[in-house]
């Protein structure tokens, strides 16, 4: 198991890195964030579809063509877990080395929208004090992580857990003894 996983976590990890440093490289040329979450979420799709092949090779290789339910929530985990984290560990290199203001950035972005809808000035004043909350936070490496992880890894379980009910498959013969 922990070869499969290793591998097909890689190689999705790999796609969801590589295609977050591409919108990271077009939001440094322009800074349109909604384009850019358009990319970063199909990019997780894309390549937590590694998460289905995974789980299927394995069952259909090392598993004699079966696997329960568990079993295939484990090793989508896993898979899920490694690519959530190479996705963090391309974040956190990003942010340090390449996009160092990317929260000056993006408070911009939000109250520019903000104004742009036409908001209140006491709604304004909150989005303003709340940004700068965010930005105290994104101080905190601990906190980057962590929130780096939310942005990912739920829709890595979301994924393990359709493609489990998709590819478990019971062997017949031992249901049968029992």
């Amino acid at each position: 198991m922990k070869k499969n996983v290793l591998i097909f976590g890689s190689i999705a990890g790999i796609i969801v890195s590589a295609f977050m440093f591409v919108s990271m490289l077009m939001l440094s040329k322009d800074p349109n964030f909604e384009g850019s979450m358009l990319v970063g979420y199909t990019a997780m799709l894309v390549a937590f579809s590694f998460v289905f092949v995974g789980i299927k090779n394995f069952r259909d290789k090392y598993n004699n063509g079966f696997i329960s339910f568990g079993k295939a929530c484990k090793v989508g985990l896993f898979i899920s877990l490694i690519a959530s984290t190479m996705y963090v560990i391309t974040w956190l290199i990003e942010l340090n080395f390449f996009i160092p203001n990317f929260m000056e950035l993006y408070t911009n972005h939000v109250l520019d929208h903000a104004k742009a809808s036409g908001v209140t000035a006491a709604e304004l004043d909150k989005q303003v004090a709340e940004m700068a909350s965010y930005k105290e936070m994104y101080k905190n490496p601990l906190f980057v992580i962590l929130l780096t992880y939310l942005e990912i890894l739920p829709m890595g379980i979301l994924v393990t857990l359709i493609s489990a009910l998709i590819l478990k498959k019971k062997d017949k013969s031992q249901t049968q003894i029992a």
